[in-house]
């Protein structure tokens, strides 16, 4: 992890407006060898709610079409085809040189008052500062308590705390919808035994397909959350994954899927 690497996040937020439907977002300065996926789920979101007034960001359903090129901007081009008086709809393509790099679907609410139920198993308590991670792309302080790469066979779950950094309201739900790119991959590779992702490029082959996220409580930054995951499917050079965001006290903020090419050569 760089120390520049979180204003060099940020500032790919701050989308420029190049006219009333599009925008553009520089690219992240990684020492990576494409452009991260995480980043266009970042931008999607915020290009989503600046598209729309007076919503929140509900849910983001994001296809990635073809590599993005590092170094380069991308072009988030907009169209709102449905927004009432509670809800709207924006569609998104991303564009480089090269082309269409990935579409979204974004859909907006007004936050209402109303019953509320939740049925989920409550968080283990917060590992201490022994168990840090560093997953490189994550510019803030992640703990595990068992580690996502081994190279036993294990189950396909996996519990990552994250603390992202305090940011304006504005950017929560894009910056944990790009903490939500970085694990699922990893967790489905954990029943594969002497196989873990630095294998990456030579015992297989991956990159994400598609990705959604749901929004379900507002939230802001600056406390931990758990990003608990579990992969229950690996097929036809495919895999899948899905998760929830909580709070330490169990509060359940969002929920994630994903969809990967996983094929080993």
């Amino acid at each position: 992890m760089t120390t520049d690497l979180w204003p060099d996040l940020l500032g790919c937020l701050d989308l420029t407006a190049v006219d009333e439907h599009t925008y553009e977002g520089r690219s992240q300065r990684l020492e990576y060898r494409r452009l991260f996926g995480g980043q266009l789920l970042a931008q999607f979101a915020r290009a989503a709610s600046r598209s729309v007034t007076g919503r929140e960001l509900k849910s983001l359903h994001t296809q990635f079409l073809r590599e993005g090129r590092t170094g380069e901007p991308v072009v988030y081009e907009t169209d709102v085809p449905q927004q009432g008086r509670t809800f709207a709809t924006v569609r998104l393509v991303a564009r480089q040189r090269h082309g269409v790099i990935a579409v979204a679907n974004a859909s907006l609410h007004g936050w209402e008052e109303g019953p509320e139920r939740q049925t989920t198993d409550p968080p283990a308590a917060l590992p201490g500062p022994e168990h840090r991670v560093d997953l490189g792309l994550l510019p803030w302080e992640s703990r595990a308590a068992a580690d996502l790469d081994t190279e036993k066979a294990e189950p396909p779950v996996h519990e990552l705390w994250t603390r992202i950094p305090e940011a304006p309201r504005a950017a929560a739900p894009a910056l944990l919808a790009y903490a939500t790119d970085l694990t699922p991959i990893g967790t489905a590779l954990r029943p594969v035994p002497r196989v873990t992702q630095a294998d990456s490029g030579t015992v297989f082959v991956s990159a994400v397909t598609s990705h959604t996220v749901w929004f379900h409580r507002p939230f802001g930054t600056g406390q931990w959350l758990l990003l608990r995951q579990h992969s229950p499917l690996a097929a036809h050079g495919r895999c899948f994954g899905r998760g929830d965001v909580l709070t330490e006290e169990g509060v359940l903020l969002a929920s994630f899927a994903q969809e990967a090419l996983l094929r080993f050569v």
